[in-house]
């Protein structure tokens, strides 16, 4: 668990996992309570808070398929854990990219199934709304990205 001090790499992906995706589900309870009524809140030139009910994915492809995103999120959630559970200790930013990863999946299954959509709410004007879950998935694979960039590969052969 602690390393030096420090939570390790693994425990710090978990700690995120939890941290994020409690953030992801007061943000959106929030804006179920407060923000679905107004509908919009200008907070900046550059920033709305809008409320929207999104049955696709992003971009709005496959608006209604809310039964394919809850299958597709079941595999590549269960794809991810396998994948985290195979990585090395050492290996920081994979882990807190998977844990942000899965975060944002959760917080976006749970929305799926619990209200038939997932609630978004950050309108940058120029680009279509989001949460803060969707924020996680984003970074997440940034951070994974950067890790592979390292030259560290993928998960390791073997057991864990």
């Amino acid at each position: 668990m602690l390393d030096g001090g420090r939570l390790s790499p693994k425990s710090l992906g978990t700690a995120v996992l939890f941290g994020v995706l409690a953030l992801d589900r007061a943000t959106k309870a929030w804006a179920i309570g407060s923000l679905a009524p107004r509908g919009s809140v200008r907070v900046a030139p550059f920033l709305r808070l809008t409320y929207v009910e999104n049955t696709g994915a992003a971009f709005g492809v496959l608006v209604g398929r809310n039964d394919l995103f809850i299958v597709v999120a079941v595999v590549l959630m269960g794809a991810l854990l396998a994948w985290r559970r195979r990585l090395p200790p050492g290996r920081r930013w994979a882990h807190l990219g998977l844990g942000l990863i899965l975060a944002g999946a959760v917080g976006n299954l749970y929305d799926r199934i619990a209200y038939g959509y997932v609630v978004d709410f950050v309108d940058l004007i120029v680009w279509p709304v989001f949460n803060v879950a969707d924020s996680a998935i984003s970074v997440g694979a940034g951070l994974l990205a950067l890790d592979l960039a390292s030259g560290n590969g993928g998960p390791r052969k073997g057991g864990a």
